[in-house]
Parts: structure tokens; C-alpha cells; sequence
């Protein structure tokens, strides 16, 4: 359930090849320790080797033990083997940016209205005026949901008399959809609410399926990231892969509502963990510089153009079976990736297969063609990381101190404001003016300049003052909608995709905020925490979009008052750009009580620079 660098103890600082880690037990004892270095290097290998090895042992007998970013120094930042993984990493983000939202076309809800059987012995007239009508938006429109009664208009038709000016229809009998519905075809061919019906009574069932979707998001953020502790991120990754994929063929075959909802929290479990393993896979790999850019604009942006992929697709395919199983294709597509995407050498590390992971360096020094020291992983260092024992933390430890709760509970608050409003945009575009395909594309293009925005953002200014910044203005443009004319809607359209503009930039923020708060101790678990709140906000985001079916401004006057309302709590947080990142508790209510109106400036130290570039988090994807 965690992404980006893990806060691993350290790695070890020089190493010898396997064979002779297996030829030197651990000993205790200094001395015997040295008298077997010293045999060693007697026994063979150049005097370089022997250097090496001797020097990586004297670092490890004074106890400083290099860690895997000095290990791997050697490998450089930027070269062909980090391009590779990097792209290909941010690649198999794609599929998870349709699916994620593919419910907007699979459930899209066409407009319908009652179904009157042929064999009904009504008049064209009546026929004509068999459906009641209501005013919406400023216009009349059928009843989706009643038809006058169907014997009495027949009574009234076979009399001769006509609708409006022999019979007042206002004063007629009404009756529910006994014979069904008939669908309109100019959006949608097809989609899970033409097929049964979920409409009127029904109407629940349309939220509640993208609701149940989120479920599986949040149930499979828990799990993904101790099912890649245990069984490795390569693996976990293209499981979960293979389950988003094959799940989501299943669903083509789904006979009823229940059976394509139970389908669907397991393709959500699936695609969040795919996304979570990838993060993780992506930041243990990469170095610091290629590791920022990465968990901001790599992963963000190809999630973003799948996105966009998505209504090009549903432009083309207008049944939601075909629509699916296009949908599946990129799954399939990523399989050959398997031999490329090599596993994690710190998880290989962390599961004492150092052998596999020496194999893995050895191929990225070949493929950016540097040469590898003599000594990389030391015995003595490995043995030493063996020993150390990782402090236990509770999630109680977040609520430790008054000032400690304080933070925590404003972020649990922000995290999930701001995920209702990115995901309750996200799924109202079909209540948008236009047409429903074009505004999808424009929703999903307008997270590319968010994400760059935020990146930007990040490397110059405070944090709150920024997010707090994009979230009022994201907000506060949701709230002039209601002073747009009707005839206006490009203007109502332009203001939504602004809004979504803000949100996004402050969504994609919140991960290096957070970690930047709390110490190295309890860093991992908050933003776990903060981002399980996240998913809450998902999972009640669609029923924000529900509203729009009683008030077409309601969603926005809503989302709007929270968001704006979200950013001013922002402003009560504690500033942590240009702050070391605090290792201890104490160190984190040390930083409590910023004036709000006051910034942070002055150089930044190169300690907290160097620490605040590469945070030992665990980071979360939405």
C-alpha cells in the first residue's frame, strides 16, 4: 500500500562477489575478524581487489556502512539503464489510467423514458403525449421515470378524443414503467444501465458501482504493499497486472449487475496495487534526481494520457462489452515487459539474495556502459545490516501529543476533501454541457500542466502557502459557475476544467507534504494513514456526482465550499520547505506553531536540502 523510496535500514556499503559471502561466517570478535580479511586477501586477487576489500572492511569495523544510493554511485543518475526503467515503469501506468475511470462510459446513463408496447391501441396523438412531462433546467423534458396510465389514455383514444384539448393530461392518472424503458442512442449504444436497467428505482445502483470500484482501491492499497514485501515487486507487479487485465475481460461475460460490481472491486483491487508496485518498483531502482521526476510527472503523466485514451476509445466503440474488451488490450500489450523491468535489488537485498542482486547491477554497469569495482557488496557490512532491528510503531504514535493529532487530523481532512473533489470531477463530466467525449478528453488533458505545475511549484516555494494556493482557487472557480448564464456553457465548461486544474496540482502535492512533516519513525504509517482517507474520499466522491441528477449547480456549489474551505485549514499546517526533515518526534513539535502569514526564507542548508530531495517514505498513489 506504499510507494516510493522505503525507508530501508542501511544497505550495505562495499561488496566481494557471493561466492566468497558464503566463505566467511560472522564472527563477533574484531580480531578474528580482520585475521580472516587478511587470509583472505592473501589466498588470492589482485592488490586492487585486495584493497578494496580490506578498505570496505576497515569502513565496516569503524561502523560506518555506506547505503545503497552510495553503492550504486557508480551506476550514474541518468543512463540508459534508469531510461529504460523508468519509461518502461511509467508505461504500465497506462491501463490503470482508463480503468480507473472506464466507469464513466460503462455505466454512462443515456436519456430514456417509459416504454409503450406497439401493441397498445393508442392513437398517434396519444402516443405522442403517453409521457408526462417535467421541467428541468429551465425546459421541459419527458419523464424519465412515469407515463400516464396506459388503459386510460387507451380508453380516451379509442373515444376519439384528443390529448391537451379534449382531455386536461394534468389531471391524468400516472403509472410507473410497467413495460420498461426505451434509450436514447445519440451517446451510447449500450452501457451497463441500458442493459439492466438501472434507472428510477434503480437509479442507486450507478453510484454505488463506481462506490464499490473505489472499495476494492482502498482494500487493495492494504494489501499490495505486503504482498510485495513478500513475494517481490516484479512479481506482485505483473500479477496484479494479469488480475486488473483478466478481470476485466471477465466482466464482458457478466449476466447481471451483481456479477459485473463483484468483477469490478477486484479489477479495482488490482489496478491500485499495480500502480502502488510500480511506484515502489520505480523509486527503490532509481536514483534521487530520477526518483523525483518519476513519483511526479513519470507516473502522474502516463496515468493522465491513458486517461485521455479512454474517450478516444469510447468515441469509436459505443457498446460497453467491446469498449471493455478494447480496454483490455494495453494489459496484454505490457506482458513482454516482464523480461526488461528487472526486480528491486534492495528487496533482493532485504531478502538476503544478494547474488541476484549483484547479477541485476552487474547488467545496469553493462547497459550504461561504466566498469563495477571490485568490491560491492561486503560481507561484513551485510552482516553487520542483518543485525539491526527496526523500532516498532503503532498508529496510536500519531496521535501521541496534542500538536502531533492536530497535524494528523487536518491531514486526514485534507487528503480526503481533496479526493472528492479530484474524482467527483473526474466522474460528473457526463452532467457537463457538450459533448461528453471531447470533455472527458479535456479533463484528462488538463492533469498534464497540473502535474508540471505542482513539480514546479515544489522545488521553489512553501508548501501550505502553494497548496493551499491552487485548493482556494480550484475551489473558489467551482463556485462561479452558479453566476454563469445559462447560455454560457463553454464559460461553465472552462471554469470546471480550471477546478480541476487546482485540485489536481494540490492532489499530486499531498505526498511530499505529508512526508515532510512527520519523522523518519512514523513517516511510512502517516502517510499510509493519510492516504487511506483519500480513498474514503473516493469511494463517496460518486455520490457528489449523484446530486447533479436533483440540481445540475448542486455538485459544484458543494465541492467547491469544501475545497476552498479544505485550502484555508492548509494554512494552519506547519511549513516544512527548507526544514531539515525531522528524524524524532520531539524534533516534529519543534516545528509547531508557524505564524500563517509569515514565510520561510532564507538558503537552505545542504543536510536538509540532500534529506529533503530524497524523503524515507513509503509514498501512496491515489
Amino acid at each position: 500500500m506504499a510507494l516510493g523510496p522505503p525507508r530501508a535500514p542501511p544497505v550495505p556499503g562495499g561488496e566481494v562477489r557471493v561466492r566468497n559471502l558464503r566463505s566467511i561466517p560472522h564472527s563477533p570478535c574484531p580480531a578474528a575478524r580482520w585475521a580472516r580479511s587478511a587470509r583472505t586477501a592473501r589466498e588470492g586477487g589482485t592488490d586492487r581487489e585486495r584493497a578494496a576489500t580490506l578498505a570496505a572492511r576497515y569502513r565496516a569495523a569503524a561502523g560506518s556502512m555506506r547505503d545503497y544510493e552510495e553503492v550504486t554511485a557508480f551506476l550514474g543518475e541518468w543512463g540508459p539503464f534508469q531510461r529504460l526503467v523508468f519509461f518502461l515503469l511509467s508505461a504500465s501506468i497506462i491501463p490503470n489510467g482508463f480503468n480507473g475511470m472506464s466507469v464513466v462510459f460503462l455505466a454512462g446513463s443515456p436519456e430514456h423514458r417509459c416504454r409503450v408496447p406497439d401493441a397498445a391501441n393508442l392513437s398517434s396523438a396519444w402516443r405522442n403525449h403517453s409521457i408526462p412531462l417535467l421541467l428541468r433546467d429551465g425546459r421541459e423534458v419527458p419523464d424519465g421515470c412515469r407515463r400516464y396510465r396506459l388503459a386510460t389514455i387507451a380508453n380516451f383514444s379509442a373515444l376519439g378524443l384528443e390529448p391537451g384539448r379534449d382531455v386536461e393530461l394534468g389531471q391524468l392518472e400516472q403509472e410507473r414503467c410497467l413495460d420498461g424503458w426505451e434509450f436514447s442512442q445519440d451517446v451510447f449504444q449500450s452501457t451497463i444501465v441500458t442493459e439492466w436497467n438501472l434507472v428510477c428505482e434503480d437509479d442507486w445502483k450507478t453510484p454505488l458501482t463506481a462506490s464499490l470500484f473505489f472499495v476494492g482501491v482502498l482494500f487493495g492499497s492494504f494489501v499490495s504493499g505486503q504482498l510485495s514485501d513478500r513475494f517481490g515487486r516484479k512479481s506482485v507487479l505483473f500479477a496484479t497486472m494479469g488480475v486488473q487485465t483478466g478481470f476485466s475481460f471477465l466482466q464482458i461475460f457478466s449476466i447481471n449487475w451483481e456479477m459485473f460490481t463483484v468483477l469490478f472491486v477486484i479489477v479495482g483491487m488490482g489496478q491500485i496495487s499495480n500502480y502502488v508496485v510500480a511506484f515502489i518498483l520505480g523509486a527503490e531502482i532509481l536514483g534521487k534526481s530520477a526518483r523525483l521526476i518519476f513519483s511526479t510527472l513519470g507516473v502522474c503523466t502516463f496515468f493522465a494520457i491513458g486517461y485521455m485514451l479512454l474517450p478516444l476509445l469510447a468515441y469509436f466503440i459505443r457498446d460497453w462489452r467491446i469498449l471493455l474488451l478494447a480496454l483490455t488490450v494495453p494489459g496484454v500489450l505490457c506482458v513482454p515487459l516482464w523480461w526488461f523491468i528487472p526486480e528491486s535489488p534492495r528487496w533482493l537485498i532485504s531478502q538476503k539474495r544478494f547474488r541476484e542482486a549483484e547479477d541485476i547491477i552487474q547488467k545496469a554497469a553493462q547497459m550504461n556502459n561504466v566498469t563495477m569495482p571490485a568490491v560491492i557488496f561486503d560481507p561484513i557490512e551485510l552482516q553487520e545490516l542483518t543485525s539491526l532491528k527496526q523500532p516498532k510503531v503503532f498508529i496510536l504514535d500519531l496521535f501521541r501529543t496534542l500538536n502531533i493529532a492536530k497535524i494528523t487530523i487536518m491531514s486526514l481532512l485534507l487528503w480526503m476533501l481533496t479526493s472528492v473533489g479530484y474524482f467527483a470531477l473526474s466522474l460528473n463530466v457526463p452532467n457537463l454541457h457538450g459533448d461528453i467525449y471531447l470533455n472527458c478528453f479535456l479533463s484528462a488533458l488538463i492533469e498534464v500542466p497540473a502535474y508540471i505545475m505542482a513539480w514546479l511549484l515544489l522545488r521553489k516555494l512553501p508548501r501550505r502557502y502553494i497548496i493551499a494556493g491552487v485548493l482556494c482557487f480550484g475551489g473558489g472557480v467551482l463556485l462561479l459557475i452558479q453566476l454563469v448564464p445559462a447560455d454560457y456553457n463553454f464559460l461553465s465548461i472552462g471554469l470546471v476544467m480550471l477546478g480541476k486544474f487546482g485540485v489536481t496540482s494540490a492532489f499530486s502535492m499531498l505526498y511530499v507534504f505529508t512526508a515532510e512533516l512527520y519523522p523518519t519513525l512514523v513517516r511510512n504509517m502517516a502517510v499510509g494513514i493519510t492516504s487511506m482517507a483519500s480513498r474514503v474520499g473516493s469511494i463517496i466522491a460518486p455520490y457528489f456526482v449523484y446530486l447533479g441528477g436533483y440540481n445540475r449547480l448542486l455538485p459544484y456549489i458543494v465541492m467547491g465550499s469544501l475545497t476552498v474551505l479544505i485550502g484555508i485549514v492548509t494554512l494552519f499546517f506547519p511549513e516544512s520547505f527548507g526544514v531539515a526533515l525531522p528524524e524524532t518526534l520531539e524534533e516534529m513539535q519543534k516545528v509547531k506553531g508557524n505564524c500563517i502569514f509569515r514565510f520561510r526564507s532564507g538558503k537552505k542548508s545542504k543536510d536538509s536540502k540532500e534529506r529533503e530531495e530524497s524523503p524515507k517514505v513509503l509514498i501512496t498513489a491515489f
